[in-house]
């Protein structure tokens, strides 16, 4: 299962990086139509935010919608090669902050966050992250603020082929449990089939305090299909703009 060491080495040695995180979109067709069909869809009531904190931003991907929404933001990535990156992408924004951190503590980010984001990364975070970043996150939110995690699902999926590098031992269940026994309310759970006719992966979204309503909690085995939609229609709006 992906340790702390296989993901200092995996991205600051070993992967290339030549297509800066874009090729994890393709399936969409592009980041800009995932972002628009699949992200901020499921972000929306958390957008604008005054302050937004992203974890593992890589190279930027999300991070240049993101910055459209906020006042202030600050991004954590362990990888030395994906904070040098976008010191240097956007380095014009004002707004925005890149820290360098251990890849399990969020220590750099100050103050309280309207929006904690991360997407496509913590996939490939044990218990051993999760442990440590789901508190810090709930003490970083301000009173309204909201959390939206992607993480993996694989134990629980009965998937038998971790191809992609999946947590071997983040569920769900466990994230939900964890969010809960540290004083916060889960708000939306939703277990997607990424790359698989198998649950693998969960968005969770999360929030401070007493839980408002009874938490949304579904499993979405059509997800993979959202995103050939997306780059069979969506993406077609994105494509003259490419040229």
């Amino acid at each position: 299962m992906p340790k702390l060491n296989w993901n200092r080495q995996q991205w600051d040695e070993v992967y290339s990086w030549n297509l800066k995180g874009e090729e994890w979109s393709v399936t969409w067709g592009s980041s800009e139509a995932q972002w628009f069909a699949t992200l901020y869809p499921r972000l929306h009531r958390g957008l604008p935010a005054r302050r937004i904190l992203e974890i593992a931003p890589g190279f930027g991907r999300w991070t240049r919608y993101l910055l459209s929404y906020c006042d202030e933001y600050t991004g954590i990535d362990l990888s030395v090669e994906c904070v040098a990156a976008c010191r240097q992408r956007f380095a014009k924004q004002e707004k925005a902050t890149f820290l360098q951190n251990d890849g399990l503590s969020l220590a750099g980010a100050s103050g309280k966050y309207d929006l904690v984001f991360s997407f496509d990364s913590l996939v490939h975070a044990d218990m051993e992250v999760m442990n440590e970043y789901i508190p810090s996150i709930l003490k970083l939110l301000g009173r309204d603020g909201v959390a939206f995690i992607h993480h993996s699902n694989f134990s629980h999926s009965g998937e038998t082929e971790n191809v992609h590098h999946r947590s071997e031992d983040v569920t769900a269940a466990s994230v939900r449990k964890l969010i809960e026994e540290h004083g916060g309310a889960l708000r939306v759970q939703e277990t997607i089939n990424w790359g698989s006719s198998h649950l693998i992966d969960c968005l969770t979204t999360f929030g401070t305090g007493e839980r408002r309503d009874d938490p949304v909690i579904f499993e979405n085995f059509r997800f993979m299909e959202e995103a050939n939609h997306t780059k069979a229609v969506f993406d077609r709006y994105c494509a003259s703009k490419r040229a």
